[in-house]
């Protein structure tokens, strides 16, 4: 028999909300009569929040079980192989990854396509100094080492926040590191300035004496999307519009319970779950349909990284496939 531990009591009331709001199960039948698919391959990194969520609740497991569609889980240690899988069969939907990501698949030749994105959060990424660091201004960072992930929505951030402050990427000298790399070395003082997003942003914030340089805001909008491989979305249009409503529900919970949130996700994430709250409150968690003439950042990145060098060949971010919410 389970303990009543505080966690235990608060996923039991976390399922109860949840499932209030779930499809209910006499129409579950008809919906997906047409379900290609008897197995849904979902791919997800530690940080996935709402599927982190759902995948702990068993919420998809409950809603296919009736029609003999199975879940399975893959957890990736970040959005590039994540996506790499997706082209190649490996998994058929993707949780939420950076906006650079899709960029990188674009211009690898991947058959992807988009099902949701998150409304902005750009105070989600910043680039952070020491507390007790000269650096006031992000012109001021010419000529400076700065820790950032490469190809990661912080890598954009940087180059398009040199660009407002008059500066060149080849003004500054770039440490890739990883977001665990470039904390250590932040820390250490071994790099001058460190570009991160959350949650390793709201760590540093409450772990280490350190100041915002500057974030996302008016710079980088810093969406994050979830896709799938098209010829799953083509066959499953129907498994794709339940996984659409369960991460809307989910994100609405999340920001209208942050505290009970942080609270679930801690032991899930490791972290503390004051940590988690300061990071939530800084995603929108709004998901939303996708729509090509919401895709001008996407192509601002797209051109910055293959003005870079990052890319191999220019990309269209409107060159893609969308899924709509069924009528």
């Amino acid at each position: 028999m389970k303990k009543n531990t505080p966690h235990n009591l608060q996923r039991r009331r976390l399922i109860k909300m949840l499932s209030a709001c779930a499809i209910g199960a006499g129409t579950v039948p008809s919906v997906f009569a047409q379900a290609a698919s008897k197995n849904v391959r979902i791919g997800y990194q530690k940080s996935s929040t709402l599927l982190t969520i759902i995948r702990a609740n068993g919420t998809l497991e409950k809603l296919f079980a009736p029609n003999n569609i199975t879940v399975s889980w893959h957890e990736f240690s970040s959005g590039l192989p994540l996506l790499e899988a997706l082209n190649v069969g490996a998994v058929d939907l993707s949780a939420d990854v950076a906006d650079t990501v899709p960029v990188f698949a674009q211009a690898a030749g991947a058959r992807l396509t988009y099902i949701a994105q998150e409304a902005p959060s750009p105070l989600a990424q910043a680039i952070i100094v020491r507390a007790d660091s000269p650096l006031k201004t992000v012109a001021e960072l010419k000529g400076k080492k700065i820790a950032v992930t490469k190809a990661a929505g912080v890598h954009y951030l940087l180059i398009a926040a040199l660009e407002k402050a008059g500066l060149k990427f080849s003004d500054i000298s770039p440490a890739y590191l990883s977001p665990a790399d470039g904390r250590a070395a932040f820390e250490r003082g071994s790099v001058d300035a460190w570009v991160t997003w959350d949650p390793f942003l709201a760590g540093a914030q409450r772990q280490s004496a350190v100041r915002i340089l500057a974030d996302g805001r008016n710079i980088a909008d810093y969406q994050r999307y979830y896709l799938a491989s098209t010829q799953f979305a083509d066959a499953n249009p129907a498994v794709i519009a339940t996984v659409f409503q369960e991460l809307q529900k989910t994100g609405r919970w999340v920001q209208q319970h942050p505290k009970e949130a942080a609270s679930f996700l801690a032991p899930l994430w490791g972290l503390d779950a004051a940590t988690i709250e300061l990071a939530n409150s800084r995603r929108s968690y709004e998901v939303r349909a996708v729509a090509i003439d919401a895709l001008g950042e996407q192509q601002r990145i797209a051109d910055a990284f293959f003005a870079g060098g990052l890319l191999p060949k220019k990309v269209n971010a409107t060159d893609v496939a969308i899924w709509k919410p069924l009528k």
